[in-house]
């Protein structure tokens, strides 16, 4: 079985904060270490460009996040480490998802709507400071997850209409050019898929309540000193639901100190007494990488060779993979067209057909048919319909070589069955290029 291919990024828009790291760093970094895990993780400074208009800043938070990722443990080695605009490819097909997606499905986008929403409570021009990256955000970030096919995403819960929105993009491109890309699903830790900020709003750099990540110990304190709480008097009981202190804690703390601090607001802690547990159980995780950090930081030129690495690394998957979704949509070489003209639908409805679909089982298959309705080949069973479909998409695209590298997935062929196949795999895709 091939491993389950995770994505994630940070835009290049300030200097990472605890938020960050609860929700995608420290998560990702995890996920990264297993052993069936493929993992891509990029710096966005595409998205950047949506909302900051300062080069210089851009390029200090691209630089402070990418230390930020390699301090926190991110192993360039084993996973895909790269800088989005360094991969010509991800703005490509962006084009490509804009031309199947509708525009109703981005006016309904989250970020859009709240701009619009401002703009008319103002009696504002409802598209009043609204750039059109703004508006086209979700299918950029639909390039960056269908480029690479990730199965999963780690995000915020209010990211999470973002991966359904990719989902429909590869449904709608799969539907118009055959199956190329694998829907992703959001991949979502509970307790911390929203960390609060100072002020108990979610923790953002827009609203200037973040608690920077490598900020140095003694800031630290007088930071998480800041937060925001009620006026309840030590000695009297408090509230953990909607205690952003809490919460903070919560997502760095152990089930049992989790349980301990619970028992401690209902025993009536100080709130001064609360923040400093707070306080020591942030330093202690995130101390030992503070060292990484600023040596990283330091030495630019170390963290832009490892990205140049990762650039190359990513174009490696997303030049050839391009080039065959070129390819599908008809962005084609003139060679062969008049024979591409002159081509029939009576033609192509003779070539075989892929069908997948559910045992009484609850497992997955799927199966070739000929055109005069023979089954020309059978998968065996699949715990879910996306493996299946991405099997799928591998003889599709790849015809013999992935008829062999999936024989043990398939039931068995002998010689004269397997060249069958290999040939009409090969009619199938000169009948869909």
């Amino acid at each position: 079985m091939h491993p389950t291919r995770f994505l994630t990024g940070i835009t290049t828009s300030g200097t990472p904060h605890l938020g960050n790291y609860v929700g995608s760093i420290r998560p990702s970094v995890r996920a990264s270490q297993a052993p069936d895990v493929e993992s891509y993780y990029f710096l966005a400074d595409y998205h950047a460009l949506i909302k900051i208009d300062e080069p210089a800043r851009i390029q200090r938070s691209t630089l402070e996040i990418a230390a930020s990722w390699l301090a926190c443990g991110l192993d360039p080695q084993r996973v895909v480490f790269y800088r989005q605009s360094d991969v010509p490819e991800i703005p490509e097909l962006t084009w490509f998802l804009t031309c199947v997606t509708g525009k109703g499905v981005l006016n309904r986008a989250h970020a859009y709507k709240a701009a619009v929403d401002k703009n008319t409570a103002a009696n504002a021009d409802p598209d009043a400071d609204v750039n059109v990256g703004l508006f086209m955000y979700p299918v950029l970030m639909g390039a960056d997850i269908l480029m690479f096919n990730a199965h999963k995403v780690p995000v915020g819960r209010d990211q999470v209409q973002h991966i359904e929105m990719a989902r429909d993009m590869a449904n709608s491109f799969n539907h118009r050019y055959g199956e190329h890309f694998v829907p992703p699903q959001a991949v979502i830790e509970e307790s911390v898929a929203t960390l609060p900020g100072l002020d108990g709003r979610k923790m953002s750099k827009s609203y200037d309540n973040t608690i920077p990540l490598f900020a140095p110990r003694e800031q630290l304190k007088k930071l998480i000193a800041g937060i925001k709480t009620d006026s309840r008097a030590p000695g009297e009981a408090k509230d953990t639901e909607g205690s952003a202190l809490f919460q903070i804690y919560q997502a760095f703390a152990s089930e049992a100190e989790t349980q301990a601090l619970r028992q401690a607001y209902a025993n009536g802690i100080a709130w001064g007494e609360a923040k400093d547990l707070l306080f020591e159980r942030i330093d202690r995780e995130i101390a030992p990488m503070r060292d990484a950090y600023e040596a990283l930081i330091h030495n630019p030129e170390r963290i832009e060779a490892i990205l140049q690495k990762g650039a190359a690394k990513a174009r490696q998957i997303s030049m050839p993979f391009m080039g065959r979704l070129r390819q599908a949509v008809g962005l084609r070489s003139l060679v062969g067209a008049t024979a591409d003209v002159t081509r029939t639908k009576t033609s192509k409805a003779a070539v075989a057909a892929f069908k997948q679909y559910r045992e009484k089982d609850g497992q997955f298959y799927f199966k070739l048919v000929g055109a005069q309705g023979d089954v020309l080949l059978q998968s065996r069973a699949y715990a879910s319909p996306q493996v299946a479909g991405q099997r799928i998409a591998q003889l599709q695209q790849q015809g013999d070589t992935a008829l062999r590298a999936l024989a043990n997935e398939l039931e068995p062929l002998d010689a004269a069955a397997h060249a069958a196949v290999a040939a009409t795999l090969a009619d199938m895709a000169a009948a869909n290029a």
